[in-house]
C-alpha cells in the first residue's frame, strides 16, 4: 500500500458517468454502486473523511427522457440533469442507508470553486457535513451550468473540491487503470505508468483520449486535475473503477499511476495565501491578540483595535502589530462593514451586534499565513 494512500486522512472519490450508467442502455449500475458504498463505509469506519463528485445526472436523465444516445442541445442536456440529479441522489442515499452512512448532496459548478464568498461557503457546507458525519456527494450543477456541461469538467471539480477542503488524496475512478505510455486502445505496446513526479509536456502527450460517449473527459482532464491536485499540496491517483469494490483493490495495491504532490495541503494553502493573493485590506491587532497568533491561535474580533481598506468576506488582507510590523496575512471571516461593526467585542457578541450568528474568528488559523 501506498504511503500516500495509507496515511491520507480526507479523500476525495471521483466517479465518472461511464462507472455508474449503462452504456447501451443508461441504467444505474447498482451492484458496483453498492460494492463503492461498502468500500466507503470501511474507510469512514477506519476513522477517514470521505467525499464524492460524482457525474451521472446527465447520463440518468437522458434514459428517463428518453434523448438519443448521441450529443445533446444544451437544454437537452440541462434538462435531463435536471431528472438525472433526482434519480442520482436517491441512489446514492439508497445505497449508502444500507451502511449506515448518510449522504448529501452538494451541487456546485466549477464557479462556486473560483468566487471568493461562494467558495467559503461551498467549504464550510463540506466540512460542516464532515463534522456532523455526512458522505458529502458533490454533483456539477448541470441545471444551470453553460459552458461547464461537459462531463469531463468533474475531473477537474474533484481536484478543486480537494484543494478547497485541503483533501490529502484525489481518486479518479476512470474506463482505465491509470496512465500509459501511449493510449492502450490503439497501441500494444504501450507501457502503464506507476508514478509522474512532474507533468511534463511529455507526459501531457502520452493522455491522448480515452473518453466515450457517457465520459467525455478522457485522460486529457485528469492530466489537468492533476495539475491543479498537486500544485495545492494534494496527492492524486488514476485507477480503474471498472471493477467491484475498486477503493479496496486501491488499498490492496491494484495497478494505478499516482501524482504525488511535494508538500501538504496545509502548507500549500498557507503558501497560496501569504504569496498568491492580493491584499484588499489591513487588520491591526494588539499585543495579546499578536501573542495568541503566534502560539497558533485564531483571531478573534476582541483583539483587533482597527481595519482598513475594501474587502469582503473571504478577501486578503494584512495583519499588523500595534508598531505597524507585518505578522502575516489571511482570508477575513467578514466584510469590512461588518468587521467594524464587531472588532473589540467578544465573539458571544456577534449575533447581537450582526443581527446573525457568524463565525466567532475574525481570521481562522487555518486561513491564515504568519511571518514567524
Amino acid at each position: 500500500m501506498r504511503l500516500e494512500w495509507r496515511e491520507a486522512k480526507r479523500l476525495v472519490v471521483k466517479i465518472g458517468s461511464s462507472l455508474l450508467a449503462d452504456a447501451k442502455t443508461g441504467a444505474l449500475k447498482t451492484d458496483w454502486l453498492g460494492s463503492l458504498a461498502t468500500d466507503v463505509a470501511e474507510l469512514k469506519e477506519a476513522g477517514r473523511e470521505v467525499i464524492i463528485v460524482s457525474s451521472g445526472a446527465i447520463a440518468l436523465g437522458r434514459r428517463v427522457l428518453g434523448l438519443s444516445t448521441g450529443p445533446l442541445k444544451l437544454e437537452e442536456g440541462q434538462a435531463a440533469a435536471a431528472v438525472g440529479q433526482i434519480d442520482l441522489a436517491h441512489a446514492y442515499e439508497e445505497a449508502f442507508k444500507a451502511h449506515g452512512v448518510i449522504a448529501a448532496q452538494v451541487l456546485l459548478t466549477l464557479g462556486d470553486t473560483e468566487e471568493r464568498r461562494r467558495y467559503l461557503n461551498a467549504r464550510n457546507t463540506i466540512e460542516t457535513l464532515l463534522k456532523l458525519g455526512a458522505l458529502p456527494v458533490v454533483n456539477e450543477n448541470d441545471t444551470v451550468a453553460t459552458s461547464e456541461i461537459r462531463y469531463g469538467d468533474n475531473d477537474r471539480l474533484a481536484a478543486r473540491v480537494a484543494t478547497m477542503i485541503s483533501a490529502d488524496c484525489v481518486v479518479l475512478l476512470s474506463d482505465v487503470d491509470g496512465l500509459y505510455s501511449a493510449p492502450p486502445q490503439g497501441d500494444t505496446a504501450a507501457q502503464p505508468i506507476e508514478e509522474v513526479g512532474a507533468i511534463t509536456p511529455e507526459i501531457e502527450a502520452m493522455a491522448g483520449d480515452t473518453g466515450d460517449e457517457l465520459s467525455r473527459g478522457g485522460m486529457v482532464t485528469k492530466i489537468e486535475a492533476a495539475k491543479i491536485a498537486v500544485s495545492a499540496g494534494t496527492h492524486l491517483v488514476i485507477t480503474s473503477g471498472r471493477i467491484m469494490n475498486p477503493l479496496k483493490a486501491l488499498s490492496d495495491g491494484v495497478r494505478c499511476t499516482w501524482f504525488p504532490a511535494a508538500s501538504d495541503p496545509m502548507t500549500a494553502r498557507k503558501r497560496w495565501i501569504s504569496g498568491a493573493l492580493e491584499p484588499r485590506g489591513v487588520v491591526t491587532v494588539d499585543g495579546g491578540a499578536a501573542q495568541a497568533l503566534a502560539a497558533g491561535k485564531s483571531l478573534l474580533p476582541a483583539g483587533v483595535v482597527g481595519v482598513e481598506g475594501t474587502f469582503d468576506r473571504g478577501d486578503a488582507v494584512v495583519i499588523r502589530d500595534g508598531d505597524g510590523g507585518v505578522l502575516g496575512q489571511g482570508l477575513i471571516a467578514y466584510a469590512k462593514a461588518d468587521a467594524e461593526l464587531i472588532v473589540g467585542h467578544k465573539s458571544s457578541e456577534i449575533e447581537k451586534i450582526l443581527g446573525y450568528r457568524g463565525r466567532a474568528e475574525l481570521i481562522h488559523r487555518d486561513d491564515m499565513a504568519l511571518r514567524l
